[in-house]
Parts: C-alpha cells; structure tokens; sequence
C-alpha cells in the first residue's frame, strides 16, 4: 500500500499528469510522467506521488485489482528515486493481466527510465 502522501487522489492531478507529461509506452503498460509541477505553489516540498489507471480492457474486477496491486508493490520501491513534486500515473495494458511480477518490473524501469531520459531533437 502507498502512504496517503505518495497517491494521486483528484482527478484534475490524473489529468496534469497525463496532459501535460511525458508519455512512454512499454508492453504492459504506459507511464505519464510529470516532472515538478511548475504551478503548483510548494511542489518541491510535496513528495513524488503515483496514480494508476486498469481499464476493463484489462480484465474482470479480480484480475484488474491483482494488476493495481502488483503495480503498487512495485511502484512503492521506485518512488524515492524520484524528484520530489513529480506526479506520475501508470496505466495498465491488456497485456498486464497475464503478465508476471517480473516482467511488469522491467517494463516499469524501461518506461521510467525513458520518460526520465532528456528529449532528444529531431
């Protein structure tokens, strides 16, 4: 379970974030990462928080919970790693129901990694 501080709640900071963050996709799922919200008085001080969206898409009521779940787990220890202020919102893929612990892990820290990584130009 995240602490109360760590979770994005309101559905105007799930639409910051996916709006107005950097979008990467990886096989079982897609990350919005939103660097330091610039409007927001204070936001350094605020801790990285996370959110997640399992559609239907996903599965029944079960499979979509046990989905919210491991991705919980795994979110939890990638959270410090994190500047403070960010807001970052995972949606899980089709592709999350069957998907192991380990493989939802790697597609995690790929995408993370990516969304993290400075643009490059074109």
């Amino acid at each position: 379970m995240l602490a109360a501080a760590h979770r994005l709640r309101r559905s105007n900071d799930f639409a910051a974030a996916v709006r107005g963050g950097r979008r990467v996709g990886r096989g079982t799922v897609v990350v919005h990462l939103l660097l330091d919200e610039p409007a927001s008085a204070g936001s350094s001080d605020s801790p990285a928080r996370a959110g997640f969206v399992v559609s239907k898409a996903v599965g029944n009521a079960v499979v979509r919970n046990r989905v919210r779940r491991r991705l919980r787990h795994l979110v939890r220890d990638r959270l410090d790693a994190l500047p403070p202020g960010t807001s970052l919102v995972v949606r899980a893929l089709p592709a999350a129901a069957p998907a192991t612990s380990d493989t939802l892990g790697a597609d995690l820290d790929a995408a993370l990694a990516a969304a993290r990584s400075p643009r490059r130009r074109r």
